[in-house]
């Protein structure tokens, strides 16, 4: 790959948030980067601040047509792309019988079909020259679900399951890929990023109401530092083996670890049925 401060990145949904938080890291270490939003304007004073690293370009990442020039302006421009950072992505909270079917395929579409669709469109020139990195901005719902964020749990979990298996696909050709999971960092995703279902029934207010709640009441209180996130993750073009996972924040770490004890105790407990479902060995 490329020298170290030498790498073009490309990173998507950069107006605000974890994008922008990415975008900018970057930038200060000194990389090149192209910037991506959906209204361009957003990005115009940080292209300013660095006009001859970055480029900038109009993306949804739900329209192939601009994921194609996006990709075909970075190329234009700085030649290449060496960092693919998919972070576009927001929220739905909505207990499964309340959600909107609409509204859940819209996520989808940008969550993950958009994803697939702008590391498609960059994957050809990383794996003709052998080179290129794919970090994925996942999140801790890709690795836990919990009621009322299923349905973004789903869209994350896929992305989960595309990043691993893209990862051993493209390892042969010096590609690494990275999926980040991140707990509740102190961006506007449980605010203005987040959509809600109109549709609220009593049943689910305990559960799924509750944890709405409390969503929103930890709305600008959340623990994740959004520029240390970023420096950790514009920190993974440095490794030279940079991990398939990496979580960021002390309570996704031992929500996790919690989860796997669990799944771990009942593997132990089902083993037995588990191994009956076979032919009996010879």
């Amino acid at each position: 790959m490329a020298g170290t401060r030498d790498k073009v990145w490309f990173v998507t949904g950069c107006s605000t948030g974890m994008g922008r938080d990415i975008a900018i890291a970057a930038l200060e270490r000194g990389y090149r980067v192209v910037l991506t939003a959906r209204d361009p304007s957003t990005l115009a004073e940080l292209h300013t601040r660095h006009p001859d690293q970055s480029a900038v370009a109009r993306l949804d990442v739900t329209d192939r047509t601009q994921i194609a020039s996006a990709v075909r302006h970075a190329n234009d421009v700085f030649r290449r792309i060496d960092v693919l950072v998919n972070n576009a992505g927001y929220g739905y909270v909505s207990a499964i019988e309340e959600g909107d079917e609409a509204e859940v395929r819209a996520m989808f579409e940008t969550n993950f079909w958009g994803l697939l669709a702008v590391t498609r469109a960059v994957l050809p020139q990383m794996r003709e020259r052998r080179s290129g990195q794919i970090i994925h901005n996942s999140s801790q719902a890709g690795l836990m679900s919990f009621p009322g964020t299923a349905y973004y749990s789903t869209s994350k979990f896929a992305v989960e399951a595309l990043s691993e298996g893209l990862s051993r696909e493209v390892e042969p050709f010096g590609i690494k890929v990275t999926a980040v999971e991140a707990g509740p960092v102190r961006t506007d995703w449980a605010g203005r990023s987040m959509k809600r279902t109109p549709t609220r029934l009593a049943d689910y207010a305990e559960v799924v109401g509750a944890r709405a709640q409390l969503i929103t009441d930890m709305d600008g209180k959340q623990p994740g530092d959004p520029v240390r996130a970023a420096a950790a993750i514009v920190a993974l073009a440095e490794c030279e083996n940079p991990p398939r996972q990496l979580l960021l924040g002390r309570g996704v770490l031992a929500a996790y670890r919690q989860k796997l004890a669990e799944v771990s105790a009942s593997l132990d407990a089902w083993e037995e049925v588990t191994l009956g479902a076979e032919f009996p060995s010879d």
